[in-house]
């Protein structure tokens, strides 16, 4: 399948001029945040013009954020070369990944929705009888008032 952004998109998104092996990884970090992007939102898009240009925005940022920092740096300093790593990101340190806000817009995007949802159960080819409201049936008895009724309080 086709990326979700460019390349040229992301060079104007970026600060500096990529080299050779710049655009080279920038190309893949382009393929693995579109990839992630269609694994988040649950679509496969095929091609980056039937994508919302939500899902390519962030794809694009995704990308800006790993190349202005391939490594997954949290310090450096120049003087006696220090550098730095934080467990912070855990394992998406020094690679292409959407934060938890990033990742829940994609899954809305997509029609997924988080929460917690009610669904009924029942038997295949089986009926759910249905009484009044707030009456639960019973077998062969009367109707079991299960909550309160507007009409008939309990």
């Amino acid at each position: 399948m086709a990326d979700l952004a460019t390349l040229d998109e992301l060079k104007g998104r970026l600060d500096w001029t990529l080299d050779a092996d710049e655009e080279r990884i920038a190309t893949t970090a382009l393929e693995d945040a579109s990839d992630l992007a269609r694994a988040h939102a649950g679509r496969d898009w095929p091609t980056a013009a039937s994508a919302p240009r939500l899902a390519r925005t962030l794809v694009l940022k995704a990308c800006r954020r790993y190349m202005n920092n391939p490594s997954g740096y949290t310090q450096s300093r120049a003087g006696d070369e220090t550098l730095g790593w934080s467990d912070d990101q855990g394992e998406n340190a020094g690679t292409v990944y959407f934060s938890a806000d990033e990742i829940e817009l994609l899954e809305g995007l997509g029609g997924r929705k988080r929460g917690l949802t009610s669904v009924e159960v029942t038997a295949w080819n089986s009926r759910i009888p249905r009484g009044p409201a707030g009456l639960v049936p019973t077998q062969g008895g009367a109707p079991f008032p299960l909550f309160a009724h507007e009409e008939e309080p309990w």
